[in-house]
């Protein structure tokens, strides 16, 4: 018990934080300002100041309160989720419950989501209706023998899941006209392809025996079915299912699971195919059995699919089609526009018929499908499933589970959200596929202001208008917020709602009214001239969190300045040494020291480390100093060179001088011979 009170008391307590998160959108009526997400009205008299309009009367519940709104004079319904029938889940027969609530009241506030919570737990035991549905047209023939002795099988295979279960039997060939049917009188008659074997009359559907606990009473009556045959190969297989679906009275549907097991080895007619036969009128969806269960289907067209997805939905029967591998596609296909329906491949002889159904009924059952019969308009309903298997749900269009179990419980999250205004409360019925129990929702929106009855020529309007949810509504030739001066004075000079001569008629923010300005949304002042939501921002957050923004301008707490309130008034961090501020060497701002040139760390007193040097300066000064290095280097070398040059050049020229002394030397010696 105290589990579930802390469980309610957290609800409420999300339901109210979530509300409060919202942001309101102020209005200038009671009406319109509750069909605003996270709004609240203030009725209380003399509460707006003079240059404030009546849009200030909505605003969040808090900021009301905060401005002096009594509490008692704040209009702010919250949804809630009321109770009719809340019966607990029961195992018991007699009293079966497996669908917890069954009844509520759900009111709303426009645009805020509501949850409340469903249970589901499938009880054992409980009592199984299966109606066989058989297609008779010749392909079936080896069918219809091996199916008359299986009803004891089929109740046999059902009795292991429950003690209580009934059988019964209906047929279906295909409508008694051209070009299903031969028209040819012997050939209508004995239908078979050969002369060999006898054949009944082609029929639309047959409802050879309702259903029963007797299985010797199906052995006898399907003993008694012959074969028949038609010209086409698609059957009348949908109308079949409609009229065993439709009927019942006539098949004595019960209160329980139902279970419809379709046989068949082709495919089917739907609607518009009975136009080949001159069939136009839409199937109307209702029951046209005779007295000896037979059904014309000549008087209409085949239904349509999902005219007969409707109609087994709203009767909560589950459809197992049982068809030979040749048609699975087909029926997949089927299977997949029509909830709650399995197919299963038989074998050409129906020997596998019970393995299939025991194996359909379990996928059947194990799956849960929860979801609402209708969504009203400006209603949405979405779904989470909590399966009790440790997987992360996301929300959906309805709830979903798999794999689970008798006796297992499983829970289910609805959330409503209204995006208008109902005109009258709307009831929506929210039901597991394949069980008839519903969960009945009667949805309504907050949309009303109970203010009490209005009050004519109130003298809280000057007796000049009426009052109603704390505003005035002023009689014709007066205006004002109470209605205080007439409409043909002067007193409403546009030049007194001026801030001075060249400013905009009340900053632009308002009207000016009587003399005085009426001011818009969130501005006020004498001018309009100050608004509570545009201070500077810190960390994005208004006044950084440590203020109040108060026209236009942020009032800090006593530990914080700065005009977004971002610096803290204590000086702790600025580590101070010998009575001095960061070693002398900074100043201490925002209680952070900010260093001298050359200094640094937290008390700034290290000195910068060749580290923090800017690398783009020591690449650029790297590079410009190998460039003059190898300049220097060039240099060098060429006059090194240049100088080897020159002194072997020299010493070329003393060779050549000393040779040229030579011959000289020579010359003179031979001339001295030659004069002797």
């Amino acid at each position: 018990m105290k589990f579930v009170v802390v469980v309610l008391i957290l609800h409420f307590v999300e339901q109210n934080i979530a509300a409060e998160a919202l942001v309101c959108q102020p209005q200038r009526s009671c009406l319109e300002c509750l069909k605003s997400p996270g709004c609240a009205w203030c009725q209380q008299q003399a509460f707006l100041k003079p240059e404030e309009s009546d849009e200030r009367r909505c605003d969040s519940p808090k900021s009301l309160i905060d401005r002096n709104c009594a509490k008692s004079n704040v209009i702010d319904p919250r949804a809630e989720t009321i109770s009719m029938k809340d019966n607990q889940l029961n195992n018991d027969l007699e009293n079966v419950v497996q669908l917890r609530p069954q009844s509520i009241k759900v009111k709303l506030r426009v645009g805020v989501p509501h949850e409340f919570k469903v249970e589901f737990k499938r009880a054992e035991g409980y009592p199984i209706d299966l109606y066989y549905l058989m297609d008779l047209s010749y392909s079936m023939k080896d069918d219809l023998e091996r199916i008359k002795n299986l009803g004891q099988d089929i109740l046999d295979t059902l009795q292991k899941v429950t003690q209580t279960v009934r059988i019964g039997f209906g047929s279906f060939v295909d409508k008694e006209k051209l070009p299903y049917v031969s028209q040819v009188g012997p050939r209508r008659r004995n239908p078979c392809p050969n002369r060999i074997d006898t054949c009944q009359p082609a029929f639309t559907f047959q409802n050879v025996l309702p259903l029963t606990n007797n299985a010797q009473e199906f052995k006898r009556e399907v003993s008694k079915q012959k074969i028949s045959g038609n010209l086409d190969s698609p059957e009348a297989g949908l109308d079949a299912i409609m009229q065993a679906t439709v009927c019942q009275k006539e098949i004595k549907w019960g209160n329980v699971t139902r279970i419809l097991v379709y046989t068949s080895d082709d495919t089917f007619h739907m609607a518009g195919d009975g136009r080949l036969a001159g069939l136009f009128q839409p199937h109307d969806g209702q029951c046209h059995l005779k007295e000896d269960g037979s059904y014309d289907g000549t008087a209409f067209d085949y239904p349509s699919v999902g005219q007969l997805s409707r109609i087994l939905q709203g009767n909560n029967i589950q459809l197992i089609f049982a068809v030979t591998e040749k048609s699975i596609p087909a029926y997949q296909a089927l299977s997949a526009l029509i909830p709650q329906s399995v197919v299963g491949v038989l074998k050409d002889d129906s020997s596998n018929v019970v393995q299939l159904i025991s194996e359909a009924y379990w996928n059947l059952s194990s799956t849960l499908l929860l979801e609402q019969d209708r969504t009203p308009p400006g209603l949405r309903v979405s779904y989470m499933s909590d399966c009790k298997d440790g997987a992360s749900r996301n929300w959906q269009q309805r709830g979903e589970c798999s794999g689970i179990g008798v006796n297992k419980q499983v829970d289910f999250t609805v959330r409503l959200k209204a995006s208008e205004c109902l005109k009258e409360p709307e009831t929506l019925k929210i039901q597991m596929q394949g069980i008839s129990e519903v969960l009945k929702v009667t949805v309504e929106t907050l949309c009303d202001c109970k203010c009490g009855a209005a009050e004519e020529n109130s003298q809280h309007c000057g007796g000049n208008g009426t009052l109603s949810c704390g505003v005035c509504s002023c009689n014709e030739g007066y205006l004002g917020q109470k209605c205080e001066c007439k409409s043909n004075t002067d007193s409403n000079n546009d030049m007194a709602c001026r801030q001075d001569n060249s400013s905009q008629v009340c900053s632009g923010h308002g009207s000016c009214k009587c003399g005085q300005c009426v001011c818009i949304g969130h501005f006020y002042g004498k001018f309009c001239q100050c608004d509570d939501s545009s201070c500077e921002r810190h960390d994005n957050e208004m006044c950084n969190g440590r203020g109040s923004c108060k026209c236009g301008k942020c009032v800090c707490n006593d530990d914080y300045r700065g005009s977004a309130c971002q610096c803290p008034t204590n000086t702790d961090m600025c580590h101070m040494k010998n009575e001095v501020f960061c070693s002398g060497q900074g100043e201490c701002k925002c209680n952070r020291c900010v260093c001298k040139e050359g200094f640094m760390g937290e008390d700034c007193s290290l000195i910068t480390d060749p580290s923090t040097i800017d690398k783009t300066t020591v690449i650029i000064g790297t590079s410009v100093s190998l460039i003059i290095l190898i300049g220097v280097v060039i240099i060098i070398v060429y006059r090194v060179l240049m100088e080897l040059y020159d002194r072997r050049e020299y010493q070329n020229f003393l060779k050549a001088q000393q040779e040229a002394d030579w011959n000289m030397v020579c010359l003179r010696y031979t001339l001295f011979q030659y004069s002797l």
